[in-house]
Protein backbone atom coordinates (compact mmCIF):
# COMPACT_ATOMS: atom_id res chain seq x y z
CA UNK A 1 0.00 0.00 0.00
CA UNK A 2 1.18 3.58 -0.80
CA UNK A 3 1.35 5.33 2.24
CA UNK A 4 1.13 8.66 -0.17
CA UNK A 5 -2.25 7.94 -1.96
CA UNK A 6 -5.53 8.64 -0.68
CA UNK A 7 -7.82 5.83 0.50
CA UNK A 8 -10.67 5.35 -0.82
CA UNK A 9 -13.26 3.07 1.48
CA UNK A 10 -15.66 1.22 -0.97
CA UNK A 11 -19.22 0.34 0.96
CA UNK A 12 -21.16 -2.29 -0.72
CA UNK A 13 -22.28 -6.64 -0.38
CA UNK A 14 -19.95 -9.10 -0.28
CA UNK A 15 -20.74 -11.88 -2.96
CA UNK A 16 -23.70 -12.86 -3.94
CA UNK A 17 -26.96 -11.09 -3.52
CA UNK A 18 -30.69 -11.35 -4.71
CA UNK A 19 -32.15 -9.28 -7.15
CA UNK A 20 -34.77 -7.72 -5.17
CA UNK A 21 -36.75 -7.01 -8.36
CA UNK A 22 -36.59 -10.76 -8.84
CA UNK A 23 -33.67 -11.04 -11.59
CA UNK A 24 -30.95 -13.24 -10.95
CA UNK A 25 -28.66 -13.00 -8.04
CA UNK A 26 -26.35 -9.80 -8.64
CA UNK A 27 -22.41 -11.20 -7.89
CA UNK A 28 -21.00 -7.90 -6.23
CA UNK A 29 -17.59 -9.81 -6.06
CA UNK A 30 -17.20 -9.17 -9.46
CA UNK A 31 -18.44 -5.97 -9.88
CA UNK A 32 -15.95 -4.62 -7.41
CA UNK A 33 -12.90 -6.68 -8.71
CA UNK A 34 -13.41 -6.04 -12.43
CA UNK A 35 -14.89 -2.35 -12.43
CA UNK A 36 -14.69 -0.39 -8.82
CA UNK A 37 -11.16 -1.53 -7.60
CA UNK A 38 -9.50 -1.12 -10.83
CA UNK A 39 -11.06 2.27 -11.20
CA UNK A 40 -9.63 3.39 -8.01
CA UNK A 41 -6.59 2.27 -9.00
CA UNK A 42 -6.44 4.38 -11.95
CA UNK A 43 -7.57 7.52 -9.73
CA UNK A 44 -4.50 7.15 -8.05
CA UNK A 45 -5.91 6.06 -4.80
CA UNK A 46 -5.74 2.61 -2.55
CA UNK A 47 -8.52 0.45 -2.62
CA UNK A 48 -10.49 -0.70 1.13
CA UNK A 49 -13.34 -2.82 0.71
CA UNK A 50 -15.77 -2.59 3.79
CA UNK A 51 -15.37 -6.27 5.15
CA UNK A 52 -18.36 -6.09 8.02
CA UNK A 53 -19.82 -9.38 6.30
CA UNK A 54 -17.16 -11.29 6.90
CA UNK A 55 -17.75 -11.20 10.40
CA UNK A 56 -21.32 -10.77 11.01
CA UNK A 57 -22.20 -7.77 10.09
CA UNK A 58 -21.33 -6.28 13.25
CA UNK A 59 -20.67 -2.42 12.82
CA UNK A 60 -17.39 -2.29 15.02
CA UNK A 61 -14.77 0.05 15.70
CA UNK A 62 -12.65 -0.42 12.58
CA UNK A 63 -15.81 0.19 10.43
CA UNK A 64 -16.90 3.43 11.75
CA UNK A 65 -12.40 4.15 11.41
CA UNK A 66 -12.50 3.33 7.97
CA UNK A 67 -15.92 5.81 7.57
CA UNK A 68 -14.41 8.60 8.75
CA UNK A 69 -10.81 8.41 8.25
CA UNK A 70 -10.92 7.80 4.37
CA UNK A 71 -10.22 10.14 2.61
CA UNK A 72 -13.10 9.28 -0.17
CA UNK A 73 -15.54 6.70 -0.28
CA UNK A 74 -18.02 4.54 -3.19
CA UNK A 75 -21.14 3.48 -1.72
CA UNK A 76 -23.27 1.28 -3.95
CA UNK A 77 -26.80 1.92 -3.18
CA UNK A 78 -27.50 -1.69 -5.29
CA UNK A 79 -29.89 -3.78 -3.77
CA UNK A 80 -30.91 -1.35 -0.96
CA UNK A 81 -28.49 -3.53 1.52
CA UNK A 82 -29.34 -2.13 5.34
CA UNK A 83 -25.76 -2.12 6.00
CA UNK A 84 -25.08 0.27 3.11
CA UNK A 85 -27.33 2.88 3.83
CA UNK A 86 -26.55 2.77 7.68
CA UNK A 87 -22.77 2.96 6.74
CA UNK A 88 -23.56 5.78 3.77
CA UNK A 89 -25.26 7.85 6.89
CA UNK A 90 -22.43 7.82 9.27
CA UNK A 91 -20.25 9.08 6.52
CA UNK A 92 -22.46 11.70 5.52
CA UNK A 93 -23.20 13.13 9.10
CA UNK A 94 -18.92 13.51 9.56
CA UNK A 95 -17.97 14.44 6.04
CA UNK A 96 -19.76 17.29 3.58
CA UNK A 97 -17.78 15.80 0.62
CA UNK A 98 -15.45 13.36 -1.52
CA UNK A 99 -18.52 10.35 -1.24
CA UNK A 100 -19.87 8.81 -4.49
CA UNK A 101 -22.54 6.73 -4.77
CA UNK A 102 -23.44 4.25 -7.56
CA UNK A 103 -26.28 2.41 -8.28
CA UNK A 104 -27.67 -0.37 -10.49
CA UNK A 105 -30.17 1.37 -13.23
CA UNK A 106 -32.31 -1.17 -14.06
CA UNK A 107 -33.50 -1.13 -9.62
CA UNK A 108 -35.57 1.14 -7.87
CA UNK A 109 -33.74 2.73 -4.81
CA UNK A 110 -36.10 3.75 -1.67
CA UNK A 111 -35.74 7.54 -2.12
CA UNK A 112 -34.82 10.07 -4.85
CA UNK A 113 -31.23 9.53 -5.16
CA UNK A 114 -30.76 12.60 -7.93
CA UNK A 115 -29.51 15.08 -5.41
CA UNK A 116 -26.95 12.66 -4.40
CA UNK A 117 -25.34 13.21 -7.64
CA UNK A 118 -25.31 9.26 -7.86
CA UNK A 119 -23.90 7.22 -10.79
CA UNK A 120 -26.27 4.95 -12.79
CA UNK A 121 -24.49 1.83 -13.79
CA UNK A 122 -25.68 -1.29 -16.20
CA UNK A 123 -25.60 -4.51 -15.75
CA UNK A 124 -26.44 -7.06 -18.51
CA UNK A 125 -28.12 -10.05 -19.12
CA UNK A 126 -28.68 -12.44 -15.85
CA UNK A 127 -27.52 -9.66 -14.23
CA UNK A 128 -24.09 -9.99 -15.25
CA UNK A 129 -21.56 -7.64 -15.77
CA UNK A 130 -19.69 -8.07 -18.63
CA UNK A 131 -16.45 -6.86 -20.21
CA UNK A 132 -17.58 -3.82 -22.39
CA UNK A 133 -20.25 -3.19 -19.12
CA UNK A 134 -17.17 -3.49 -16.57
CA UNK A 135 -15.15 -0.93 -18.57
CA UNK A 136 -17.79 1.69 -18.92
CA UNK A 137 -18.09 1.39 -15.36
CA UNK A 138 -14.42 1.79 -15.08
CA UNK A 139 -14.06 4.35 -16.87
CA UNK A 140 -16.79 6.16 -15.24
CA UNK A 141 -16.00 6.04 -11.55
CA UNK A 142 -12.69 6.57 -12.59
CA UNK A 143 -13.44 10.31 -13.88
CA UNK A 144 -15.72 10.92 -11.12
CA UNK A 145 -13.11 10.24 -8.37
CA UNK A 146 -10.71 12.31 -10.61
CA UNK A 147 -13.22 15.08 -10.57
CA UNK A 148 -13.53 14.78 -6.85
CA UNK A 149 -10.25 14.53 -6.12
CA UNK A 150 -9.04 17.71 -8.47
CA UNK A 151 -12.09 19.87 -6.80
CA UNK A 152 -11.11 19.10 -3.53
CA UNK A 153 -7.78 20.24 -3.59
CA UNK A 154 -9.79 23.65 -3.59
CA UNK A 155 -13.51 23.25 -2.25
CA UNK A 156 -15.71 20.40 -3.93
CA UNK A 157 -19.09 20.27 -3.87
CA UNK A 158 -21.08 19.68 -1.00
CA UNK A 159 -22.33 15.50 -1.46
CA UNK A 160 -23.71 15.45 2.41
CA UNK A 161 -27.55 15.98 2.32
CA UNK A 162 -26.88 17.48 5.83
CA UNK A 163 -24.22 19.10 5.21
CA UNK A 164 -26.20 21.39 2.70
CA UNK A 165 -29.38 21.48 4.74
CA UNK A 166 -27.53 22.38 7.76
CA UNK A 167 -25.22 25.32 7.11
CA UNK A 168 -23.23 25.56 10.46
CA UNK A 169 -23.47 21.97 10.89
CA UNK A 170 -19.46 21.56 12.15
CA UNK A 171 -18.29 17.78 13.50
CA UNK A 172 -15.39 19.09 13.92
CA UNK A 173 -11.78 17.72 12.09
CA UNK A 174 -9.88 14.53 13.96
CA UNK A 175 -6.59 14.80 14.44
CA UNK A 176 -3.47 13.81 12.07
CA UNK A 177 -2.69 11.36 14.09
CA UNK A 178 -4.99 9.39 14.65
CA UNK A 179 -5.61 9.30 10.53
CA UNK A 180 -1.61 8.58 10.33
CA UNK A 181 -2.52 5.45 12.85
CA UNK A 182 -5.58 4.72 11.03
CA UNK A 183 -3.56 4.60 7.58
CA UNK A 184 -0.94 2.14 9.00
CA UNK A 185 -3.23 -0.10 10.71
CA UNK A 186 -5.21 -0.69 7.70
CA UNK A 187 -1.83 -1.18 5.96
CA UNK A 188 -1.17 -3.93 8.49
CA UNK A 189 -4.86 -5.36 8.36
CA UNK A 190 -4.28 -5.75 4.06
CA UNK A 191 -1.01 -7.62 4.40
CA UNK A 192 -2.68 -9.69 7.03
CA UNK A 193 -5.07 -10.93 4.37
CA UNK A 194 -3.19 -11.28 1.77
CA UNK A 195 -0.49 -14.11 4.10
CA UNK A 196 -4.03 -15.69 5.13
CA UNK A 197 -4.69 -15.79 1.56
CA UNK A 198 -1.49 -17.51 0.73
CA UNK A 199 -1.67 -20.01 3.11
CA UNK A 200 -5.32 -21.43 1.80
CA UNK A 201 -3.39 -21.75 -1.43
CA UNK A 202 -0.57 -23.64 -0.44
CA UNK A 203 -2.42 -25.76 1.39
CA UNK A 204 -4.32 -27.46 -1.78
CA UNK A 205 -1.47 -28.29 -2.86
CA UNK A 206 0.07 -31.67 -1.02
CA UNK A 207 3.36 -30.75 -1.44
CA UNK A 208 3.10 -27.45 0.57
CA UNK A 209 0.99 -28.53 3.43
CA UNK A 210 2.52 -29.23 6.03
CA UNK A 211 4.06 -25.65 5.19
CA UNK A 212 0.90 -24.05 5.56
CA UNK A 213 0.21 -25.50 8.90
CA UNK A 214 3.70 -24.35 10.12
CA UNK A 215 3.02 -20.47 8.36
CA UNK A 216 -0.78 -20.51 10.20
CA UNK A 217 1.22 -21.48 13.65
CA UNK A 218 3.77 -18.49 12.94
CA UNK A 219 0.47 -15.88 11.81
CA UNK A 220 -1.38 -17.39 14.90
CA UNK A 221 1.97 -16.38 17.44
CA UNK A 222 2.46 -12.96 15.75
CA UNK A 223 -0.94 -11.44 16.04
CA UNK A 224 -1.01 -12.14 19.66
CA UNK A 225 -2.98 -11.13 21.99
CA UNK A 226 -5.56 -11.82 19.90
CA UNK A 227 -8.23 -9.57 21.57
CA UNK A 228 -6.18 -6.72 20.25
CA UNK A 229 -6.48 -7.95 16.19
CA UNK A 230 -8.89 -6.95 13.97
CA UNK A 231 -12.49 -8.37 13.97
CA UNK A 232 -12.38 -8.74 10.21
CA UNK A 233 -8.56 -10.55 10.31
CA UNK A 234 -9.90 -12.78 13.44
CA UNK A 235 -12.87 -14.14 10.88
CA UNK A 236 -10.65 -14.98 7.92
CA UNK A 237 -8.80 -16.59 10.03
CA UNK A 238 -11.10 -18.96 11.26
CA UNK A 239 -12.23 -19.71 7.67
CA UNK A 240 -8.50 -20.46 7.17
CA UNK A 241 -8.36 -22.93 10.08
CA UNK A 242 -11.54 -24.21 8.12
CA UNK A 243 -9.98 -24.50 4.56
CA UNK A 244 -7.12 -26.86 6.68
CA UNK A 245 -9.17 -28.92 8.58
CA UNK A 246 -8.03 -27.91 11.61
CA UNK A 247 -10.93 -27.89 13.80
CA UNK A 248 -8.96 -27.16 17.50
CA UNK A 249 -7.49 -24.05 15.73
CA UNK A 250 -10.79 -23.36 14.97
CA UNK A 251 -11.85 -23.85 18.50
CA UNK A 252 -9.01 -22.33 20.57
CA UNK A 253 -9.30 -19.54 18.24
CA UNK A 254 -13.03 -19.06 18.83
CA UNK A 255 -12.13 -19.06 22.74
CA UNK A 256 -9.40 -16.54 22.50
CA UNK A 257 -11.91 -14.04 20.60
CA UNK A 258 -13.34 -10.93 21.74
CA UNK A 259 -16.72 -11.64 23.59
CA UNK A 260 -18.55 -9.24 20.97
CA UNK A 261 -17.19 -11.36 18.09
CA UNK A 262 -17.97 -14.65 19.63
CA UNK A 263 -21.95 -13.66 19.48
CA UNK A 264 -21.76 -13.22 16.33
CA UNK A 265 -23.89 -15.52 14.26
CA UNK A 266 -21.63 -16.65 11.53
CA UNK A 267 -18.66 -17.15 13.75
CA UNK A 268 -21.16 -19.03 16.02
CA UNK A 269 -22.06 -21.16 13.09
CA UNK A 270 -18.83 -22.03 12.39
CA UNK A 271 -17.73 -22.79 15.59
CA UNK A 272 -20.76 -25.12 15.42
CA UNK A 273 -18.98 -26.72 12.35
CA UNK A 274 -15.76 -27.24 13.71
CA UNK A 275 -17.25 -29.13 16.65
CA UNK A 276 -19.22 -31.44 14.64
CA UNK A 277 -16.25 -32.01 12.31
CA UNK A 278 -13.96 -32.84 15.31
CA UNK A 279 -16.56 -35.27 16.36
CA UNK A 280 -16.48 -37.01 13.21
CA UNK A 281 -12.65 -37.86 13.55
CA UNK A 282 -12.29 -38.39 17.11
CA UNK A 283 -15.83 -40.25 17.35
CA UNK A 284 -16.88 -38.02 20.28
CA UNK A 285 -20.48 -37.68 21.64
CA UNK A 286 -19.92 -34.73 23.34
CA UNK A 287 -18.32 -32.56 20.69
CA UNK A 288 -21.53 -33.50 18.93
CA UNK A 289 -23.95 -32.73 21.71
CA UNK A 290 -21.69 -29.42 21.74
CA UNK A 291 -22.16 -28.94 17.84
CA UNK A 292 -25.84 -29.21 18.00
CA UNK A 293 -26.16 -26.73 21.61
CA UNK A 294 -24.64 -24.13 19.61
CA UNK A 295 -26.45 -24.01 16.39
CA UNK A 296 -29.70 -24.92 18.12
CA UNK A 297 -29.16 -22.08 20.05
CA UNK A 298 -28.36 -19.78 16.66
CA UNK A 299 -31.82 -20.97 15.50
CA UNK A 300 -33.84 -19.84 18.17
CA UNK A 301 -32.19 -17.03 18.56
CA UNK A 302 -32.69 -15.83 14.19
CA UNK A 303 -35.50 -17.79 12.98
CA UNK A 304 -34.99 -20.46 10.31
CA UNK A 305 -31.96 -20.01 8.49
CA UNK A 306 -30.96 -22.31 5.54
CA UNK A 307 -27.15 -21.71 6.78
CA UNK A 308 -27.88 -22.91 9.93
CA UNK A 309 -30.49 -25.39 9.46
CA UNK A 310 -28.12 -27.43 7.25
CA UNK A 311 -25.30 -27.27 9.30
CA UNK A 312 -28.09 -28.94 12.16
CA UNK A 313 -29.15 -31.28 9.99
CA UNK A 314 -25.22 -32.54 8.70
CA UNK A 315 -25.04 -33.01 12.68
CA UNK A 316 -28.22 -35.90 12.41
CA UNK A 317 -27.06 -36.89 9.13
CA UNK A 318 -24.04 -37.84 10.72
CA UNK A 319 -25.13 -39.50 13.77
CA UNK A 320 -27.45 -41.47 11.66
CA UNK A 321 -24.18 -42.76 9.79
CA UNK A 322 -22.71 -43.69 12.96
CA UNK A 323 -26.46 -45.56 14.36
CA UNK A 324 -26.00 -47.55 11.28
CA UNK A 325 -22.41 -48.70 11.50
CA UNK A 326 -23.36 -49.85 15.19
CA UNK A 327 -26.63 -51.67 13.96
CA UNK A 328 -29.07 -49.34 15.95
CA UNK A 329 -31.17 -48.90 13.20
CA UNK A 330 -34.19 -47.83 15.29
CA UNK A 331 -32.14 -44.98 16.78
CA UNK A 332 -30.72 -44.42 13.29
CA UNK A 333 -33.55 -44.13 11.57
CA UNK A 334 -34.73 -41.28 14.32
CA UNK A 335 -31.69 -39.72 13.63
CA UNK A 336 -32.38 -39.63 9.73
CA UNK A 337 -36.04 -38.48 10.13
CA UNK A 338 -34.21 -35.47 12.68
CA UNK A 339 -31.86 -34.62 9.79
CA UNK A 340 -34.88 -34.84 7.10
CA UNK A 341 -37.16 -32.32 9.19
CA UNK A 342 -33.71 -29.89 9.72
CA UNK A 343 -32.81 -29.97 5.85
CA UNK A 344 -36.75 -29.40 5.17
CA UNK A 345 -37.18 -26.22 7.68
CA UNK A 346 -33.98 -24.62 6.14
CA UNK A 347 -34.85 -25.32 2.66
CA UNK A 348 -38.43 -23.68 2.99
CA UNK A 349 -36.90 -20.22 4.84
CA UNK A 350 -34.80 -19.62 1.51
CA UNK A 351 -35.92 -22.15 -1.51
CA UNK A 352 -32.64 -19.80 -3.38
CA UNK A 353 -30.53 -21.86 -1.06
CA UNK A 354 -29.95 -25.56 -2.90
CA UNK A 355 -27.97 -26.31 -0.02
CA UNK A 356 -30.43 -27.42 2.26
CA UNK A 357 -32.67 -28.63 -1.11
CA UNK A 358 -30.37 -31.05 -2.37
CA UNK A 359 -29.64 -32.35 1.42
CA UNK A 360 -33.18 -32.75 2.04
CA UNK A 361 -33.67 -34.89 -2.00
CA UNK A 362 -30.68 -36.73 -1.01
CA UNK A 363 -31.96 -38.15 2.69
CA UNK A 364 -35.26 -38.71 0.87
CA UNK A 365 -34.20 -41.12 -1.45
CA UNK A 366 -32.16 -42.58 1.24
CA UNK A 367 -35.23 -43.17 3.24
CA UNK A 368 -36.96 -44.51 0.38
CA UNK A 369 -40.31 -45.39 1.36
CA UNK A 370 -43.23 -44.41 -1.31
CA UNK A 371 -44.28 -41.52 0.31
CA UNK A 372 -40.31 -40.02 0.65
CA UNK A 373 -40.03 -40.98 -2.94
CA UNK A 374 -43.05 -38.81 -3.88
CA UNK A 375 -41.88 -35.66 -2.29
CA UNK A 376 -38.46 -36.08 -3.61
CA UNK A 377 -39.84 -36.50 -7.20
CA UNK A 378 -42.17 -33.29 -6.46
CA UNK A 379 -39.33 -30.70 -5.22
CA UNK A 380 -36.51 -32.14 -7.53
CA UNK A 381 -37.44 -29.87 -10.55
CA UNK A 382 -37.11 -27.04 -7.86
CA UNK A 383 -34.24 -27.08 -6.23
CA UNK A 384 -32.43 -27.73 -10.42
CA UNK A 385 -34.39 -24.58 -11.07
CA UNK A 386 -32.58 -22.97 -8.32
CA UNK A 387 -29.15 -23.63 -8.95
CA UNK A 388 -29.53 -23.22 -12.85
CA UNK A 389 -30.55 -19.30 -12.13
CA UNK A 390 -27.21 -19.42 -10.14
CA UNK A 391 -25.54 -20.99 -13.04
CA UNK A 392 -26.67 -18.68 -15.15
CA UNK A 393 -24.98 -15.78 -13.00
CA UNK A 394 -21.15 -14.46 -13.53
CA UNK A 395 -19.34 -16.59 -11.20
CA UNK A 396 -21.14 -19.75 -10.00
CA UNK A 397 -19.31 -22.21 -7.52
CA UNK A 398 -17.55 -25.39 -6.34
CA UNK A 399 -21.69 -26.20 -4.78
CA UNK A 400 -23.56 -25.09 -7.84
CA UNK A 401 -21.56 -27.75 -10.35
CA UNK A 402 -21.72 -29.73 -7.54
CA UNK A 403 -25.36 -29.43 -6.49
CA UNK A 404 -26.08 -30.34 -10.44
CA UNK A 405 -23.97 -33.48 -10.24
CA UNK A 406 -25.80 -34.94 -7.39
CA UNK A 407 -29.25 -33.95 -8.85
CA UNK A 408 -28.15 -35.86 -11.91
CA UNK A 409 -27.36 -38.49 -9.44
CA UNK A 410 -30.83 -38.68 -8.05
CA UNK A 411 -32.40 -38.68 -11.68
CA UNK A 412 -30.16 -41.57 -12.50
CA UNK A 413 -29.37 -39.79 -15.56
CA UNK A 414 -25.35 -41.18 -16.15
CA UNK A 415 -24.16 -39.00 -19.05
CA UNK A 416 -25.61 -35.64 -16.98
CA UNK A 417 -23.91 -36.72 -14.02
CA UNK A 418 -20.47 -37.52 -15.95
CA UNK A 419 -20.78 -33.96 -17.19
CA UNK A 420 -21.21 -31.85 -14.12
CA UNK A 421 -18.28 -34.18 -12.58
CA UNK A 422 -15.79 -32.09 -14.81
CA UNK A 423 -17.22 -29.05 -14.17
CA UNK A 424 -17.03 -29.72 -10.56
CA UNK A 425 -13.50 -31.14 -10.42
CA UNK A 426 -12.30 -28.01 -12.15
CA UNK A 427 -13.62 -25.27 -9.39
CA UNK A 428 -12.65 -27.34 -6.44
CA UNK A 429 -11.16 -24.55 -3.73
CA UNK A 430 -10.70 -27.00 -0.73
CA UNK A 431 -10.49 -31.08 -0.33
CA UNK A 432 -12.77 -31.07 2.35
CA UNK A 433 -15.14 -29.96 -0.72
CA UNK A 434 -15.25 -32.79 -2.92
CA UNK A 435 -14.86 -34.86 0.42
CA UNK A 436 -18.53 -33.66 1.38
CA UNK A 437 -19.84 -34.43 -2.36
CA UNK A 438 -18.06 -38.39 -2.40
CA UNK A 439 -19.72 -38.56 1.18
CA UNK A 440 -23.13 -37.79 0.03
CA UNK A 441 -22.85 -39.97 -3.22
CA UNK A 442 -21.94 -43.01 -1.27
CA UNK A 443 -24.74 -42.52 0.75
CA UNK A 444 -27.08 -42.92 -2.16
CA UNK A 445 -24.91 -45.73 -3.50
CA UNK A 446 -25.30 -47.54 -0.68
CA UNK A 447 -29.24 -47.07 -0.94
CA UNK A 448 -29.52 -47.86 -4.23
CA UNK A 449 -27.63 -51.19 -3.72
CA UNK A 450 -29.97 -52.08 -0.70
CA UNK A 451 -32.54 -51.79 -2.83
CA UNK A 452 -30.77 -53.71 -5.75
CA UNK A 453 -30.36 -50.58 -8.54
CA UNK A 454 -27.25 -51.17 -10.86
CA UNK A 455 -24.66 -48.22 -9.07
CA UNK A 456 -21.40 -49.56 -11.36
CA UNK A 457 -21.11 -45.99 -12.94
CA UNK A 458 -21.98 -44.53 -10.17
CA UNK A 459 -18.87 -45.68 -8.15
CA UNK A 460 -16.07 -44.46 -10.70
CA UNK A 461 -17.85 -40.77 -10.40
CA UNK A 462 -17.17 -41.27 -6.55
CA UNK A 463 -14.14 -42.18 -7.17
CA UNK A 464 -12.70 -39.51 -8.96
CA UNK A 465 -13.84 -37.39 -5.96
CA UNK A 466 -11.75 -38.93 -3.98
CA UNK A 467 -8.52 -38.58 -5.65
CA UNK A 468 -9.49 -35.30 -5.45
CA UNK A 469 -10.05 -35.06 -1.83
CA UNK A 470 -6.40 -35.75 -1.26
Amino acid sequence: MNQHKPLCFVIMPFGTKPDPVGGPDIDFDRIYNIAIRPAIEEADMEPIRADEERVGGIIHEAMFERLLLCDYAIADLTTANANVFYELGVRHTALPRTTLTIFAQHQRIPFDVNFLRSLPYALGENNGLDDKQALALRNAVSAKLRDLRRLNASQAPIDSPLFKLLSDWNPGQIAHDKTDTFRNRVQLNETMKQRLTVIREQYKQESTRKEAQESLQAFREEIEPIDAADNATLADMMLTYRALKDWNGMIDLYEAMPLILKKQIMVREQLGFAYNRRAGENKSPTDRAEALRILTDVDKQQGPSPETLGLIGRIHKDNWEEAIKADKLTLARGHLNKAIDAYRRGYLADQRDAYPGINLLTLLDIRGDAESLKEKSRLLPVVRFAVERRLAGTTPNYWDHATMLELSVLKTDEQQARNYLAETVAIIRETWEPETTARNLKMIEKARQERGEETAWLRKIIDELDNHSK
